[in-house]
């Protein structure tokens, strides 16, 4: 079994490609939330070896999320995904822990690329 990885996105869709990509490539998806608040609860019952999140969602956007998360768990390992334009919030997120960012329409060998490096 591949390393563990939980996807949070608001967009089932988008969860839905992103599970594609890293299940055909050996990952393990142990866990999916659609917003920040449920994303926290999760990571804290699951501990997935690494998260991949959207910035921009309802209840808690990702940049929080990925707050709470390191705060209770300094050690996560979280890849933020957006869309074009958004590199102020990017920043951001990397400056709250974020380990990479990713850039939708999602590319597989970005994503791959991306994972792989936030876990050594």
């Amino acid at each position: 079994m591949g390393n563990s990885v939980m996807l949070v996105d608001d967009a089932a869709f988008m969860r839905m490609m992103l599970k594609d990509i890293l299940t055909n490539n050996g990952y393990s998806i142990v866990g999916e939330a659609e917003n920040g608040v449920v994303a926290v609860e999760k990571y804290m019952e699951l501990k997935p070896d690494i998260t991949v999140m959207d910035i921009t969602m309802p209840e808690m956007d990702g940049l929080q999320a990925v707050k709470e998360i390191r705060a209770r768990d300094p050690e996560a390992r979280i890849i933020m995904c957006s869309a074009m334009g958004q590199q102020a919030m990017v920043i951001e997120a990397i400056q709250s822990g974020a380990k990479d960012f990713i850039v939708k329409p999602f590319q597989a060998e970005r994503v791959l690329e991306a994972v792989a490096k936030a876990l050594k």
